[in-house]
């Protein structure tokens, strides 16, 4: 294995046994002609992957797709029935938050334990235990048995000595949301100065937000089987897609880049209600949204086709399809929609996302528990929509979706994600991504004032 690299898989592939029940399995030992009463499930195949040190790979994917048998072949508590697997350098585990733990032992001897077993010796194990018993901040409960803890002593504890072990690669899987909300906040902080350190991490998370925003890399994993490698942003849009259509479609893939399009310029002397009243009435023959201003090329957009998103247009003080936006104002929205099928319940979401794919803000009809009126073939719809954008200046992008909720479960049938690209300039200075309008003002004090003698 490279010097550079943390971990290596080359064809990895696991295989597990399925009984209807007990019996059979106990049927398929004694058989004397070996009479199989078993199903093969491969959980895992032919999986290959590099992680460099240093870096954080993110790995993402629906329930069931391998997530968990893959970080426990890459830990050792799991073999595999083929390919090799290579680790540089000491493994920490988030997986079964205190699996190892005797509920017989206080807290304080299942930590020395645990350290016995990462490979510390018994000074080491010694110096460490004030940093985890402050980590965990259970109080004198650390010297009791860990049978008489809460389930949150028993995960902090837990947690705490898996992360002051000063591992070389930490693997977490769903660990990070333990606790009470500060008690995470300690967590995600621990985590970050993991990555400042220089460790190597595999993060198995359901959270598209903590991908995008602690991953180097990420992997889309399902049914046992990697669908795409890359960039966090990207896959997560795929993991995104897979959740509404686990079959995809023709279109889900990145939208082809159309070259420099000249943005639509209204004629000389249209005011804003001319060409808000032009947008309501006309139905462009193909696509009109790439030719707007704010059109981002490199969206990502998918569905099944049963509808479209043919424009959309911007209006923001008088401004319309604005280059910059002022931050803290209100703009309005207009987007245009094309059915092709007859939809019982329609469905519509928008979001804003930084510009490396943080969330800081996404709605929907279906969130918002409202509901739009039955679409009939070939109509067309518009919908508005009012945002106050008060965000840091810089660049955000927008992405819409329209679905189908007809069978209780949303289909997309066409979502562009990235559509619109938003570039921002602050209104008034403040730190942070969003502005919260803080009123700031000095109160008269009423009261004595008190001087301390010289």
């Amino acid at each position: 294995m490279d010097d550079s690299l943390a971990i290596s898989l080359r064809g990895v592939s696991k295989k597990y046994r399925l009984y209807r029940s007990p019996k059979e399995r106990l049927m398929e030992l004694l058989h004397p002609f070996r009479k199989q009463y078993h199903k093969e499930f491969w959980a895992l195949q032919d999986i290959s992957f590099d992680v460099p040190k240093g870096t954080t790979m993110g790995i993402i994917g629906r329930n069931g797709s391998g997530k968990s048998t893959l970080l426990r072949i890459v830990c050792s508590i799991l073999r595999p029935n083929g390919g090799t697997v290579e680790v540089d350098g000491r493994v920490s585990s988030l997986l079964e938050l205190g699996g190892g733990f005797n509920p017989e032992f206080t807290g304080r001897d299942n930590v020395v334990f645990h350290g016995r077993l990462m490979g510390l010796s018994e000074s080491q194990i010694k110096q460490r235990l004030p940093e985890i018993e402050a980590f965990a901040d259970i109080g004198q409960f650390i010297d009791q048995p860990v049978k008489t803890y809460s389930s949150g002593m028993f995960v902090r504890l837990a947690f705490a000595a898996a992360v002051n072990v000063d591992p070389d690669i930490l693997v977490i899987d769903e660990a990070l949301a333990v606790g009470d909300a500060k008690f995470q906040h300690k967590c995600y902080q621990k985590f970050i100065q993991f990555q400042e350190a220089g460790k190597t991490i595999i993060f198995v998370t359901h959270s598209r937000d903590a991908i995008v925003r602690h991953c180097d890399s990420a992997i889309l994993l399902d049914a046992g089987s990697i669908l795409r490698m890359g960039e966090p942003n990207e896959i997560c849009n795929r993991y995104n897609e897979l959740l509404f259509d686990p079959e995809p479609s023709q279109r889900s893939v990145p939208a082809e880049p159309v070259g420099s399009v000249p943005a639509a310029e209204p004629p000389a002397g249209d005011s804003e209600a001319d060409q808000l009243e032009r947008f309501l009435k006309e139905v462009p023959p193909t696509d009109n949204c790439v030719n707007r201003r704010s059109y981002n090329k490199n969206e990502y957009r998918f569905g099944n086709g049963k509808a479209e998103i043919i424009d959309y247009l911007i209006f923001r003080g008088g401004d319309v399809d604005p280059a910059v936006i002022r931050s803290g104002g209100k703009i309005n929205l207009y987007f245009k929609v094309r059915y092709a099928r007859n939809i019982e319940m329609p469905t519509f979401g928008i979001n804003v996302k930084t510009i490396d794919g943080v969330v800081v803000y996404g709605n929907s009809t279906v969130v918002s528990d409202m509901r739009f009126s039955r679409v009939h073939k070939d109509e067309v719809r518009v919908v508005k929509v009012s945002l106050r954008l008060g965000l840091h200046s810089g660049h955000y992008f927008l992405s819409v979706g329209i679905g189908d909720r007809t069978e209780g479960q949303t289909q997309i049938l066409d979502g562009r994600y990235d559509l619109v690209h938003l570039i921002l300039d602050e209104n008034r200075p403040f730190d942070g991504l969003a502005d919260l309008e803080m009123a700031l003002e000095e109160i008269p004090f009423t009261g004595s004032s008190v001087t301390k003698a010289p």
